[in-house]
Order: C-alpha cells, then sequence, then structure tokens
C-alpha cells in the first residue's frame, strides 16, 4: 500500500527533496554546459575578427568592420553584440591564443573582468584564484579593485616578490604567502581619521565576515571572536580566531588601533605559545598570528621580534580602497627599509 503525501506540506517530503535534487542537477549541467558553448563562441568571433583583420589588434578599417557587424548581429540574434561587446571577443581572442588555457569554469563576465588586468602574472593569479576558490564575478572584481595580488606580493620577502604564486599547490603555501600586508577592509564601513573603538571594529568585521573572509583569502574559516584563555587566575581575550585549512593551523588575530607597540607583539607571542601547548590537535602545525593596526613601525618590530619570525605577523589596515601609488610607496618603502 502506496504511503498518502500530504500536499499541504509537499516541500519536506523526501518525494519532493528527491525531485528537487535531481532538478538542480540538471539545470546545473545546462548552465555549465551554456557557459562552455558561449565562451567557445565568443573565442572564435574574436578569432575570426582578428584574422579577417590581418592579425592587427587596431585598425581603422577593424573600427568600421565591428561597428558593421555589431548591426548585423544585433538585428539577427538580439542584444549582446554591441561593438564594445565585440572589442571584447577580440581582446579575448588575442589575450588568450591558446583555446585549451581558457578554463570553462570561469564566465564570460570573469573574462571581461580578467581582461581589464594588463599584468600577465597578476591575471594568471586572479584566473587560479577565482577557480581554487570559486570567486563569483563580484567577488573577482572587489579583489582586483583592491590590489589582491600587489598586495599579497608587497608582504613577501623581496627575494621572493617574483615567485610564481599562482603556480603553487596548496600543500608548498607557506604563512608568507597568505598573510598581507596591508589588509583592505573598505566593506567595514568604518569612515578613516574619525573616533571608534576596536571592538567597532571586531563588531564590523564579523558583521560583513563573508567579505571579511574573502579579504583574508584562500583556505580561512571561522572559529571564534574574544576567545577567552585562561591561566593563574587572569584571563585574556583574543580578538578573532580563524583555522586556515591549507596550512593547517590556528591564526589568531588582534586588532589594535593606533600605532603597533612592542606590548602588542608580545601579547601575540603569549597567545601562540598558550594555543601551540594547549590548543593545537594531532596533525597541526604551530599557530599564526597577525596583529592588525592601523600604524606600525618596521623598526620596533625589527628589533622586538627574533630574526627569521615565520609565526607573527604585523600588518596595517585601510578602511578604504588604497591607490596604485599608495601601494607601490608602501613596497618601495619596506624594501627599503629591509
Amino acid at each position: 500500500m502506496q504511503e498518502d503525501v500530504n500536499v499541504t506540506n509537499i516541500e519536506n517530503t523526501q518525494l519532493y527533496k528527491e525531485i528537487k535534487t535531481v532538478i538542480s542537477a540538471a539545470r546545473k549541467k545546462i548552465y555549465t554546459n551554456v557557459n562552455t558553448v558561449m565562451i567557445d563562441a565568443y573565442w572564435n568571433v574574436g578569432k575570426l575578427i582578428i584574422e579577417k583583420q590581418g592579425g592587427e589588434e587596431k585598425s581603422e578599417y577593424g573600427s568600421h568592420l565591428i561597428e558593421g557587424l555589431s548591426k548585423q548581429l544585433t538585428k539577427d540574434f538580439g542584444k549582446g553584440f554591441t561593438a564594445s561587446n565585440l572589442k571584447y571577443m577580440r581582446q579575448f581572442y588575442l589575450m588568450f591564443p591558446n583555446r585549451h588555457a581558457v578554463s570553462d569554469r570561469l564566465t564570460w563576465t570573469h573574462y571581461r573582468l580578467l581582461m581589464k588586468v594588463a599584468d600577465s602574472k597578476a591575471r594568471e593569479f586572479y584566473i587560479n584564484e577565482a577557480i581554487q576558490s570559486q570567486w563569483s564575478t563580484r567577488q573577482l572584481e572587489r579583489q582586483i579593485n583592491t590590489f589582491f595580488y600587489e598586495r599579497l606580493l608587497s608582504s613577501q620577502n623581496k627575494d621572493n616578490v617574483s615567485a610564481e604564486l599562482y603556480a603553487k599547490d596548496d600543500k608548498s603555501f607557506t604563512p608568507e604567502d597568505i598573510v598581507k600586508d596591508p589588509y583592505v577592509l573598505e566593506f567595514a564601513g568604518l569612515k578613516p581619521n574619525t573616533d571608534y573603538y576596536e571592538s567597532d571594529l571586531e563588531n564590523a568585521l564579523i558583521t560583513h565576515l563573508q567579505n571579511f573572509l574573502l579579504e583574508l583569502g584562500r583556505g580561512f574559516s571561522f572559529v571564534a571572536r574574544q576567545k577567552r584563555i585562561t591561566f593563574d587566575g587572569r584571563n585574556f581575550y583574543i580578538d578573532l580566531v580563524f583555522y586556515n585549512y591549507i596550512l593547517k593551523c590556528f591564526v589568531l588575530i588582534d586588532l589594535k588601533l593606533g600605532d603597533l607597540t612592542h606590548q602588542d607583539l608580545g601579547q601575540m607571542q603569549m597567545y601562540l605559545h598558550y594555543y601551540e601547548r594547549e590548543m593545537t590537535n594531532e596533525g597541526d602545525n604551530p599557530p599564526i598570528g597577525i596583529v592588525l593596526c592601523s600604524d606600525k613601525s618596521d623598526t620596533v618590530i625589527r628589533y622586538t621580534l627574533s630574526e627569521g619570525e615565520q609565526h607573527i605577523f604585523a600588518s596595517k589596515y585601510k578602511l578604504y580602497l588604497p591607490t596604485e601609488d599608495e601601494l607601490r610607496n608602501e613596497i618601495n618603502r619596506k624594501y627599503l627599509i629591509e
């Protein structure tokens, strides 16, 4: 005898859940196939245009050609074939002449954003990260606009600044590869040069946790805020605790307003020693700590931390989007000091 199905509450039945799974899987497959076909078509359109232009990227004839193609294609196929879009298709082929190097895991909108990145190494990095971290187009746009790649490079040792970061697999990443300086927290909604407390910054980061995880980079998961540790009857509170599954370690973050002091670094050392001895599980690597401050002295850091320290990092945060000149000056300043 068949069991009756309560149609008034059908969304909670096993039958509905199974049907929903089948349809969702089919839609995902259709979307993937459509995206693959569309990417392939746009690449071939770009190829045909370049070949008609004799392989030249720009020419007066090419401009008239694209305008004519746009009018006729729009008439025959509708929207999607504006002159600017056809120019993107042409640039798509010029930037990615090897079709096998084009990933079908990214959409046309992803590639339109990537084509705005002039530096080839930066572009390769964003492609790899977008695929590995499954960035949406909005997330990719944010990372490009906040100079994610440049900030990551500025955090590296100068001997490794030209290393092929995007070519690394997860197992070869080190803390230096992941920690950035500066961090851009424009999503927090706090205005620079105004009065706010460390708790305000912490609350803003937790409120916008998804954006903060995106800013932190690949492999981070949230564990706790205001994590209390107690010994000898004294309580201490770590502002934010994360776990990075690529590095296989806890990441402790302390938020500081104003200039970084040697006491801030000493406090982080205590937190790390505690976590390594009391909280680390079998298979975990030693924890790392990031003191996130609004300003810092590299000299104070150099004389406070042991030479070759690999587990404590001091990074500045910015509540606004830095310009390329600001980042360039930051990088140059750092390497002149080193």
